[in-house]
């Protein structure tokens, strides 16, 4: 018996079917015997639709807020000159630098 080869669904399609099992008009077992697919797929991409559904209206772009690039550059020049005077302190008292 040979295996059917792997098929590769559009989105449109995979949405199509999301939206007819959210719909609830029919059963799984008929979406599935209508659009050839098998239910626990139809399940899957009836998850994804819903939990995705909130990016559709731009709950996503909230994205991370913007760097403040000079409160990072001075946080940086401090903890150089912090290393730095720790180095020479060191040096002084005889001890071995963290640098070889």
């Amino acid at each position: 018996m040979s295996r059917r080869a792997r098929r590769n669904h559009s989105p449109t399609f995979k949405a199509k079917v999301a939206v007819d099992a959210i719909r609830g008009e029919r059963t799984l077992a008929e979406l599935a015997k209508l659009h050839d697919v098998h239910a626990n797929q139809i399940v899957d991409w009836k998850n994804q639709l819903l939990s995705k559904a909130a990016g559709v209206f731009g709950a996503d772009t909230a994205a991370a807020p913007a760097v403040d690039l000079k409160e990072l550059h001075a946080k940086i020049g401090r903890l150089a000159l912090e290393n730095d005077f720790l180095a020479g302190a060191l040096d002084k008292v005889g001890l071995s630098s963290a640098k070889r």
